[in-house]
């Protein structure tokens, strides 16, 4: 198969994604397995099959966004986001706290940060903007049904709390969907909001190259009050976070200056 820049354009013409902005190699070989599932055997083959077939376009869209996502994911760094960081974050902008979980998958992250918002609010207080690239799996995160390796994490009076057994799945409670607004986003092109308390985009950017983490963590700052915190996945750093206008203050929390 050949003219892959020929096939980014038309990838992005037809979805707005920006596949320049993804490792290459990585993704060339995830895309590659795809067509070859579909029996075509160039670019322009699966692209005409893209524009005709709507399930071959979704798993396409669902493919290209990493959906590897899982509720209180590396439990210890959520423990210090509710020790430390939600009481600090409640001492400096009161209750109405804006907290925006970035790249949210399919609702695990922003739905953990509720829970975890509650050991310190009344629900009714909690708001938290949720965006993803991908349509499908921000249907999934309105449903809110998980498997138990999902919630495997979740503090057991939390888990008691807000999740209901439906078969061998779990639901999560209305209270808790009520306190999450879902909306597609783009990273890479749309526009970021503002003033937020807190940014949570973790094990998303690992993805990118390194002018798109660049670009991404530079537009998240400005998307930070002073003193706002953004938390990054444990697989991830911000290594030229001083010249972007953060400091650092543990492996995963950053702080705008």
């Amino acid at each position: 198969m050949d003219n892959y820049d020929g096939f980014k354009k038309e990838v992005y013409d037809l979805t707005k994604i920006d596949l320049s902005s993804y490792k290459e190699k990585q993704m060339r070989r995830r895309i590659d397995s795809l067509v070859t599932k579909h029996k075509c055997k160039e670019y322009h083959d699966y692209v005409a099959l893209l524009k005709s077939d709507k399930e071959v376009f979704d798993e396409f869209v669902n493919f290209l966004t990493i959906n590897v996502s899982e509720f209180y994911r590396n439990p210890e760094q959520w423990d210090l986001l509710t020790k430390e960081f939600i009481p600090e974050l409640i001492k400096h902008s009161g209750q109405n706290l804006k907290i925006w979980s970035a790249a949210c998958s399919t609702g695990d992250e922003p739905y953990s940060l509720v829970m975890a918002l509650s050991q310190h609010l009344p629900l009714n207080k909690i708001k938290i903007l949720a965006t993803d690239i991908d349509k499908q799996v921000i249907a999934t995160a309105k449903v809110g049904l998980y498997n138990a390796k999902s919630i495997a994490n979740v503090p057991a009076d939390l888990k008691k709390k807000y999740f209901t057994p439906v078969g061998n799945s779990f639901q999560i409670s209305e209270e808790i969907k009520k306190c999450v607004e879902f909306k597609e986003h783009n990273l890479l092109r749309d526009t970021y909001p503002t003033n937020y308390d807190m940014i949570v985009c973790r094990n998303v950017l690992i993805y990118f190259t390194d002018e798109a983490k660049d670009e991404v963590y530079d537009k998240f700052c400005k998307s930070l009050r002073p003193g706002g915190i953004l938390f990054i996945g444990s697989t991830e750093q911000v290594i030229n976070y001083k010249d972007l206008g953060y400091k650092r203050r543990y492996s995963f929390y950053y702080e705008k200056n």
